[in-house]
């Protein structure tokens, strides 16, 4: 009886086992990151100079950064702010990547610095 228990047991294993995965366990570590950012008042299509109650941050994140936010992001939009050749962007909430030929990848996010609120950091 104990060696049918057992050999259940194993045939049992044997598929959870095939669909194990081998490769190296997650590291979730920081990197470094190529931008820039800019801190503003007013909104992003008429900018001021900060103020004690009006302060804003907009990032651009480039690069490797960039291609895997992007890459984490699909699909591409359907409605783009350009149609230029080789141009692909990607959206969600206030999260904005892009892929230009010339420039590469690029995502633009923001913060109210006043409310902690997520804003975009860029527009078309």
């Amino acid at each position: 009886m104990k060696k049918i228990l057992v050999l259940a047991t194993l045939a049992l294993a044997l598929p959870f086992h095939a669909y194990a995965d081998d490769t190296a366990p997650w590291e979730g570590t920081y990197k470094p990151v190529k931008g820039k950012y800019e801190i503003y008042g007013g909104s992003l299509h008429e900018q001021t100079a900060p103020g004690r109650n009006d302060s804003k941050v907009a990032f651009r994140v480039e690069g490797t950064a960039a291609k895997e936010m992007f890459d984490a992001m699909a699909p591409d939009e359907k409605r783009k702010c350009t149609d230029a050749a080789g141009y692909r962007e990607r959206r969600k909430d206030n999260l904005f990547c892009t892929y230009e030929t010339d420039s590469g990848y690029n995502c633009y996010f923001g913060f109210d610095l006043r409310t902690g609120k997520s804003i975009g950091g860029a527009s078309c």
